[in-house]
C-alpha cells in the first residue's frame, strides 16, 4: 500500500525528535523519496512531503546502535513503505538473516503520536487566504498557529491558553504548537530586532 506524502521534513524530524540534518541527509542520499506539493496559501510555492512512514524509519535510525549501509537503509525504508500504520506500531523487520528489528517495541508510540499530530493537523489547522492573509490558524478562530507557540514561548502553559480560551481543546493546542514550529514564518522579521542586540 503506497502511503501518500503527508508530512514536510521538518514534521518528520519533530515527530521522530531528531534533528532536521538527518532527515536532509536521507533525502540527499536517496533513502526518504520526496514528493512535491504545491502549499495552500498565498505564497502557493512548492512544499517538499515525505510519507509518514518516513517518522518510523527516522526515529528508528536515531535509536538503533548498528551502522546501517545505505543498501539496509534502503530495504528498511522499503518495508515500512509496505505496512500500514497499524502495522507499523508491531511490525519486525529481518534485516539481514542475522539481524531482525523490534520495529514496534521500539518506535510504536512514535507512530502513534505522528498519526494523531497529522489527523488533528489536517482537522484543526486552517491555512485560507481570506483569514488572516493565509496565516495559518485554528479552525474556528483567528488564533494564529504563532501566536500560540509565542505564548508557550513566553512562559505560558497549555493550561493557562485553554483558560482563555475555553472553546479550545487541548489537542488543537498541542497541534498549533507543532505546526507553528515545524512551518517557521518565512520573510524577514517586522519591526527593528537589531534595536534590541546592541
Amino acid at each position: 500500500m503506497i502511503v501518500a506524502a503527508t508530512l514536510t521534513p521538518r514534521e518528520v524530524a519533530e515527530l521522530s525528535r531528531v534533528p532536521k540534518r538527518v532527515i536532509e541527509k536521507a533525502i540527499e542520499d536517496g533513502v526518504l523519496k520526496v514528493r512535491v506539493r504545491t502549499a495552500r496559501g498565498l505564497s502557493h510555492h512548492a512544499r517538499r512531503m515525505l510519507p509518514i512512514h518516513a517518522v518510523a524509519y527516522a526515529a528508528l535510525i536515531s535509536k538503533l546502535d548498528l551502522s546501517l549501509t545505505r543498501a539496509h537503509k534502503k530495504h528498511l525504508i522499503s518495508k515500512l513503505a509496505q505496512m500500514r500504520i497499524a502495522q507499523i506500531r508491531t511490525a519486525r523487520v529481518e534485516l539481514t538473516p542475522a539481524v531482525e528489528i523490534d520495529v514496534g517495541r521500539i518506535v510504536g508510540d512514535v507512530m502513534e503520536r505522528a498519526e494523531r499530530y497529522r489527523v488533528a493537523r489536517d482537522a484543526l489547522i486552517v491555512v485560507d487566504d481570506t483569514i488572516k492573509g493565509g496565516t495559518p490558524v485554528i479552525r474556528g478562530t483567528r488564533m494564529t498557529v504563532y501566536s500560540v507557540l509565542g505564548r508557550v514561548d513566553h512562559g505560558e502553559t497549555i493550561d493557562d491558553i485553554l483558560v482563555d480560551n475555553p472553546d479550545l481543546s487541548r489537542d488543537a493546542i498541542e497541534t498549533a504548537i507543532t505546526y507553528a514550529r515545524t512551518h517557521p514564518l518565512m520573510g524577514r522579521p517586522g519591526g527593528r530586532p537589531w534595536a534590541n542586540a546592541a
